[in-house]
């Protein structure tokens, strides 16, 4: 069980977390969580997320087990301190979406004193560091990875397995497109 220490929480120092796994394995759950404290605190807060993720709502953050979180939705990285008002919490989810400008954003508002929540896909479909994550995983002063069990043998998984024939990095999806597979089913899967 991961257990949250924050020694800065409660000063006006800001921090960035990455939340990051494959496919299914709870990472916009575990953000969404997150986000459910802080709301019970009654801490501001901005929820995030880019305007291609329309997978289960155009409107909300929605977790694969179906809960949700409303939030603004935004074409690119620039347009979220366009968006900002000094919430306290600002949680952007599906970050390996965005370009490489997500990082000076997030930067800039832990800068200014914001807890910074980020969740995202550290690999793509190849298994390879996907868009900005690994950046972004370098400058959190907390990371929490979090895997899915493969589908084919019970191990944890780290691997986001595409299951159709689509070639390009970006394919939005869900059970229909991908499945979550452990290192040796991953490896099996594309000897």
């Amino acid at each position: 069980m991961f257990l949250e220490q924050f020694p800065a929480e409660g000063r006006q120092n800001g921090w960035i977390e990455v939340i990051c796994g494959s496919m299914f394995s709870g990472k916009t759950e575990e953000l969404i969580r997150r986000m459910r404290r802080a709301e019970f605190a009654n801490q501001s807060y901005v929820i995030f997320k880019p305007e291609i993720d329309n997978r289960y709502s155009k409107k909300k953050v929605v977790s694969h087990q179906g809960n949700d979180f409303e939030a603004i939705i935004v074409k690119s990285s620039s347009e979220i301190l366009a968006h900002w008002k000094d919430q306290k919490v600002v949680a952007i989810d599906e970050a390996q979406f965005f370009d490489e400008h997500i990082v000076e954003i997030c930067n800039s508002l832990a800068n200014k004193g914001a807890r910074v929540i980020i969740a995202g896909l550290d690999m793509d479909y190849k298994g390879m560091p996907f868009g900005p994550m690994p950046a972004l995983l370098s400058i959190a002063e907390y990371v929490t990875k979090v895997h899915a069990i493969c589908v084919s043998c019970g191990n944890l998984a780290q691997f986001s397995n595409r299951t159709v024939k689509e070639s390009g990095q970006v394919l939005v999806g869900a059970v229909e497109k991908y499945k979550p597979l452990c290192r040796s089913c991953f490896n099996n899967a594309h000897n």
